[in-house]
């Protein structure tokens, strides 16, 4: 019975295109099934990751007290400001129609208000690991644009920026060592 109801309600998002795409990413059930965002989806996610990243990566840079660490969170505010000036360049240049948000989600803030009140290795650790876990969902999110999106632009450079999101993911797992 369950399994039934869980797949007349995945039938019922997945047959709604206009509403469905938003609420199956939100869920998660786009990345489950491997379809692509919608392009205002994928742009809200990209650009919400990157904003959390930036600010992660600043708290990070002024708390963490060793250096991989730091040099990581530094690395991390450069590459990000970057996509996130690249993605900004194609909505504001009309290549990409959508939205840039004007904050981050309110999970990744709330991730951040709970960072803000760690310090030392508390502080480290949290961080560390929240970034595994922000880039393992970026590398998914990248992927499946990267492989089906439909802004051919967009799709073109969610493909070419996948591979600095994987090597983040590679140091972050380092980090977490």
């Amino acid at each position: 019975m369950k399994i039934a109801l869980a797949a007349a309600g995945l039938a019922v998002i997945l047959a709604s295109p206009v509403l469905a795409q938003s609420a199956a990413e939100k869920t998660g059930v786009n990345s489950v099934m491997g379809v692509a965002p919608k392009t205002e989806d994928f742009v809200t996610e990209a650009a919400s990751s990157d904003m959390f990243e930036i600010e992660s990566s600043k708290l990070a840079v002024e708390r963490s007290q060793d250096s991989a660490t730091k040099s990581f969170a530094q690395q991390m505010i450069t590459d990000h400001t970057k996509t996130s000036d690249e993605l900004k360049a194609m909505v504001t240049g009309g290549k990409v129609k959508a939205k840039i948000p004007s904050s981050m989600s309110s999970a990744q803030q709330s991730m951040l208000d709970d960072l803000k009140k760690l310090n030392g290795e508390d502080f480290a650790k949290q961080y560390r690991s929240e970034q595994e876990d922000a880039h393992e969902d970026a590398v998914d999110l990248f992927k499946r644009y990267g492989e089906e999106g439909e802004n051919s632009d967009l799709k073109a450079w969610a493909a070419k920026t996948r591979p600095a999101l994987e090597h983040h993911l590679m140091m972050a797992k380092d980090l977490n060592k």
